[in-house]
């Protein structure tokens, strides 16, 4: 019986049809009856005379369960092959691959023409780092023209197959190292223009080294953009760099250069920082610009801006409003991205303390990146006053900003249970004071 290994390059080459049918049937209809099924429970359920590649079905069924959160379309079409979990944690979630789309649509200029859901751009695009190919299945509906680079053999295979089932039928895929492709890549010379289509370059460096550990900074990825980002610029338009979420954006920004770098793209999902995006170009002068994306929001702000602008702060606890203020607390995003300076100029907000990162306001502001909560009550923490400010709260939900317990001792000490609809925020004022603000979501928001 062949490997795992080569059943992957046996579907990426040929499809299901270039197997033996019988094993093919037999792989098919097991994958199908149990695809809901435990796996390591399963796996322990096979009889060891199994009639197909029992390690491949087992990948083939745990990938797909993992798909349908991750990537919902590609679980929705039988046939699509899935890489060992390695892979599958590491690509990029539907969602994220399609804001990435988004973003190459515009460095194509194509005036919403040319997106994820639209009539293609007139361009070229190269992802010299293909991978399982995620993000590229939704990059490359946005360009006449794309080019999938992979090294690893399997990777490559598997991505041919997934990508033809996905109904990119034009795209060219390549099996090659990305750094030799690129120099294989002709320097641009000419302006974008009739005769020129623009062309972007994708780079999802490699975040592990040679022992399998986990890195972070741009000089220890592979490929090592640093060292290649001359001729990376000499012969794209636009370089779309996808990094760590773990990295300074500040030294990012200064490591590859500040006079090249056009926009910053915090992307988070589900409330948690997934990646940072990079656009960087030698032909645009435009201002650098601060994108903060959560979940289908986007909250922009001029770069340079983002950490000069101060942050009105309040004096002190007093200041708070029970039944006239809202607290706000920004998403993962702006987090991130620390650009509360201009979070605060733009929605008139003040700051409860210097490094709370929480914020108030007397109302709702439209368009807020983050959750919004009435101030019901504010307490100190001296022991009357918690016990006045809490009567009749048995459950709550809590969490802590630059305050010193954890948000398990908070509870520890107030004696609530977890839940409810009432809101704790431990925090520290501007006068150094420990304060509790307790809070509900506003009827607006429910």
């Amino acid at each position: 019986m062949i490997s795992s290994e080569d059943r992957l390059l046996s579907f990426g080459r040929a499809g299901v049809g270039s197997l033996d049918r019988a094993e093919a049937d037999s792989s098919a209809s097991f994958i199908s009856s149990h695809a809901d099924d435990d796996v390591r429970e399963l796996a322990l359920k096979i009889p060891k005379d199994a009639d197909f590649d029992v390690p491949f079905v087992l990948d083939q069924i745990a990938g797909r369960q993992q798909a349908r959160a991750k990537l919902p379309s590609w679980a929705a079409i039988d046939g699509i092959v899935y890489p060992p979990h390695l892979a599958l944690e590491q690509c990029s979630s539907e969602a994220a691959a399609r804001y990435k789309a988004a973003v190459l649509a515009e460095c194509m200029g194509s005036g919403g023409g040319g997106n994820a859901d639209g009539e293609p751009a007139d361009g070229l695009l190269v992802d010299l780092t293909g991978g399982f190919g995620v993000d590229f299945a939704l990059m490359g509906r946005c360009v006449r023209r794309a080019v999938y680079v992979e090294r690893q053999e399997q990777l490559h295979a598997v991505a041919t197959h997934n990508l033809s089932l996905l109904g990119l039928h034009e795209v060219q895929t390549v099996c090659a190292d990305g750094t030799d492709y690129l120099h294989t890549m002709p320097v641009l010379t000419a302006e974008v223009g009739p005769q020129r289509p623009p062309v972007v370059v994708f780079l999802d460096p490699a975040r592990r080294d040679a022992h399998g550990r986990k890195t972070y900074a741009i000089a220890d990825c592979t490929p090592d953009v640093l060292a290649l980002r001359d001729e990376l610029l000499a012969k794209s338009d636009f370089l779309l760099l996808k990094l760590s979420p773990m990295l300074d954006i500040s030294e990012a920004v200064r490591e590859l250069g500040q006079e090249y770098v056009r926009q910053v793209h915090v992307v988070s999902m589900g409330g948690e920082c997934k990646e940072l995006l990079l656009v960087l170009s030698h032909r645009s002068r435009q201002p650098a610009e601060l994108c903060c994306a959560n979940d289908g929001s986007v909250f922009s702000c001029l770069l340079d801006e983002a950490g000069l602008q101060t942050v009105p702060t309040l004096a002190s606890a007093a200041e708070l409003a029970p039944g006239r203020q809202v607290l706000l607390v920004p998403n993962a995003s702006v987090m991130k991205a620390g650009c509360f300076g201009a979070l605060c100029r733009r929605f008139g907000l003040r700051a409860v303390g210097s490094n709370s990162h929480l914020f108030v306001a007397a109302e709702v502001p439209a368009g807020f990146p983050g959750r919004v909560f009435s101030v019901e009550a504010v307490t100190s923490m001296n022991k009357k006053e918690l016990r006045r400010a809490l009567a009749g709260i048995r459950r709550a939900n809590v969490a802590v900003r630059n305050f010193p317990l954890s948000v398990a001792g908070l509870r520890k000490r107030l004696k609530i249970a977890d839940g409810g609809d009432v809101y704790l925020f431990g925090t520290t004022t501007g006068r150094q004071e420990h304060t509790l603000i307790i809070c509900k979501k506003p009827d607006e928001i429910l």
